[in-house]
């Protein structure tokens, strides 16, 4: 896998989003009040035990093609376009929130599957069209929970 200096930076940026996405779900789930605190607070834990799986993924592929993975909040904080969410307590909030960044994590993902298609590094290529069938389903719910 000689190409993978080409978008090492890229995964490790998508590790860095997931690590601030997982975060913010952990609060998500802790701050949730009224109306769907039930469903929300079980969706949220869902959601982050799930983020945790594919950021342990992803960081075990990143070590399989030979680099480093960021290990350090502070670069992640630095690295990520995902920023910390403010506590919120509201539903509706939270779940647009949740869209919007996995819309971006989908926009991350898709460049990287461009790039390990080009690079010919099937395993990564894999793992990041799993992760885009998976998210454009959940979009499609959270759309649909919000109305839209």
């Amino acid at each position: 896998m000689e190409n993978t200096a080409a978008y090492r930076s890229e995964l490790n940026e998508l590790l860095a989003s997931y690590q601030i996405h997982y975060q913010n779900l952990r609060s998500l789930h802790w701050n949730i009040k009224g109306q769907g605190f039930f469903e929300l607070h079980l969706k949220y834990e869902e959601l982050y035990n799930r983020t945790l799986v594919i950021i342990d993924d992803l960081a075990e592929r990143i070590l399989s093609i030979g680099e480093t993975p960021m290990s350090q909040f502070s670069r992640y904080l630095a690295t990520s376009p995902i920023s910390e969410l403010k506590v919120t307590h509201d539903g509706a909030t939270g779940v647009a929130y949740i869209l919007s960044a996995q819309q971006e994590l989908l926009k991350q993902e898709r460049a990287l599957l461009a790039a390990t298609d080009e690079a010919e590094d099937e395993g990564t290529n894999a793992l990041m069209s799993d992760l885009i069938r998976e998210k454009e389903k959940t979009n499609w719910m959270f759309k649909a929970w919000l109305n839209k």
